[in-house]
């Protein structure tokens, strides 16, 4: 196989010493398995992304995907398994907070094992991207391995809700990115596309923005969105050094000043009216200024069900959850479930919106709840287990 390594026209300028240092460094980084993290806030469509990137710009390639859902019953493997990837689940909790040593371990396992050209991690919804990029970080001494690209996929139509009200959470996974991908575009106006790029933009200046409905991206434009990878990653990683990530002056745990954003008088976390929040709280009760891990302000409920469900019973539930406050504050559920019919359903459900689709039959029906506040009984009872 011939393999070119292309310096750009500023670097052929460079002396002798320093073009023949770009040229290892390119083929040393040839060498090297990528990793590439797609990370996302709860329910923005990232396994959805993924399965772009399998099929379009990553094809041919011997891929590993590392998962980590937070919940306790993984929902979306089956969907990724169908398209040829090996997958690790890790269930017990966040990867940037309590998973770190076992990723560290699944991570180094897969490499030796697999040897695959491209590792794609898919962190959990609440998970704080620069923590992921940290716990990456600490493997590459122990691994020849490369961060390609720090992708963040942002729900278009409720990126402004997000960032309002967990803006702990989401901003850092905004602040991190070298590429935001911009889910749902195709439900907004022209307008609403625009606010919401403009406000990722006050939040990330550098990373490179994907705006366009994705139906109609082509392998190239992708591409060349992600590779602008190379002087993105340079920015953020000089950013990156001067941040300190838990205990500098000033600084939060997500790398960025403790300024936080605060409720409208009269919003709640899902654009209900607020009850007992004073103002600057978010919807958990914890103000922004303070830091915390996912496990100590998200929920999640899951549980195994053999119910067979009427299409009037889904329907009734998933209602119940996307528009009531009777069962918590729920910001994603999803699941795969038994219908009476014989059939199999699978949905995916985030505030004020629900989705459903055909399934395959599994071993058994499984169901997922995260959010805040979380009523486990009435959840209990609503999906008759």
């Amino acid at each position: 196989m011939l393999v070119l390594f292309a310096l750009t026209d500023k670097e052929c300028k460079l002396p002798v010493e320093d073009r023949q240092r770009r040229f290892d460094i390119r083929r040393e980084e040839w060498q090297m398995t990528k990793v590439d993290i797609i990370s996302g806030f709860l329910g923005a469509g990232k396994t959805t992304f993924i399965k772009k990137l399998i099929d379009q710009v990553y094809a041919g390639e011997k891929l590993v995907l590392i998962e980590n859902e937070f919940g306790e019953i993984g929902i979306d493997g089956g969907f990724l398994k169908d398209a040829g990837i090996e997958i690790t689940e890790m269930n017990s909790g966040c990867i940037c907070c309590t998973l770190v040593g076992d990723f560290s371990e699944a991570l180094q396992k897969v490499l030796k094992e697999y040897e695959p050209d491209r590792v794609l991690i898919e962190p959990s919804g609440v998970g704080k991207l620069s923590d992921i990029v940290k716990a990456i970080e600490n493997v590459k001494k122990n691994a020849e391995i490369e961060i390609n690209g720090r992708i963040t996929v942002v729900d278009g139509k409720k990126a402004k809700l997000y960032l309002k009200n967990f803006g702990e959470f989401f901003e850092d996974q905004v602040k991190h990115a070298s590429t935001i991908v911009v889910s749902r575009t195709q439900m907004m106006t022209d307008e609403k596309i625009e606010e919401c790029v403009h406000m990722l933009r006050e939040e990330n200046a550098d990373a490179a923005i994907i705006s366009t409905p994705w139906e109609e991206l082509g392998k190239d434009a992708v591409c060349r969105a992600l590779q602008r990878k190379a002087e993105i990653e340079e920015l953020l990683e000089n950013r990156d050094e001067h941040e300190d990530c838990h205990h500098g002056h000033g600084g939060g745990c997500c790398g960025h000043g403790e300024h936080g954003h605060q409720h409208g008088h009269g919003e709640g976390c899902c654009g209900h009216e607020e009850h007992g929040h004073d103002h600057g709280e978010g919807c958990c009760g914890h103000g922004h200024h303070d830091h915390h891990h996912a496990d100590e302000v998200f929920t999640s409920w899951g549980r195994e069900t053999a119910h067979k469900y009427t299409d009037e019973e889904l329907d009734f539930l998933l209602k119940a959850l996307s528009e009531t406050d009777g069962y918590g504050t729920i910001l994603r559920s999803k699941g795969i479930i038994p219908m009476e019919d014989g059939t199999w359903k699978q949905f995916d459900l985030v505030p004020e919106e629900y989705e459903v689709r055909a399934g395959q039959a599994d071993y058994t029906g499984r169901v997922c709840v995260i959010g805040t506040n979380l009523k486990e009984e009435e959840l209990r009872k609503l999906f008759h287990i």
